[in-house]
């Protein structure tokens, strides 16, 4: 007998839509930080630093959506 796939609860998807957010906060709050710091030549180490931060938190959040699609995929596979 086929196991029927159960539609994500509103606190599964609450919670899937909160993983994601996390990380586009934390692009944002670092990416206001460069913004800061670019007039100051001398941080040009803690720049990078922060971008490369940029870039894992954009990383993470496409990991929460592309999860998150796969479970709506799961839901309405003939879609």
């Amino acid at each position: 007998m086929k196991n029927a796939v159960q539609p994500l609860s509103p606190k599964e998807v609450t919670k899937l839509v909160h993983d994601a957010r996390k990380p586009l906060n934390r692009v944002s709050m670092q990416t206001e930080l460069v913004k800061m710091m670019l007039p100051q030549s001398d941080n040009q180490d803690d720049i990078l630093e922060l971008l490369d931060k940029i870039i894992l938190n954009c990383q993470e959040c496409s990991d929460s959506l592309q999860r998150l699609s796969e479970l709506s995929n799961m839901e309405n596979p003939a879609e």
